[in-house]
């Protein structure tokens, strides 16, 4: 039982890390850190729809897997 503790706090440090950056990384209303990083450039090639949509898809399934890490740490701490 210790190893899998283990296992998911690492995972959770892991995407908890990852997950800070790709939300960071999206437009928001003022343009956000995106715009800070690209510049002139996220103006005309942030207009694409693939790329946003691909982060989108990426910070949810990191986001997804962080709750569903907790959830299981959370079970077993219970159990503990």
């Amino acid at each position: 039982m210790d190893a899998l503790r283990i296992t998911l706090q690492v995972l959770l440090v892991l995407s908890s890390f990852l997950l800070i950056p790709l939300v960071l990384l999206h437009k928001g209303r003022g343009g956000g850190l995106s715009d800070m990083f690209g510049g002139g450039i996220t103006s005309s090639a942030g207009s694409s729809g693939v790329a946003e949509r691909n982060l989108n898809r990426i910070t949810v399934t990191v986001a997804v897997l962080w709750a569903v890490i907790i959830i299981l740490l959370g079970l077993i701490q219970r159990v503990a």
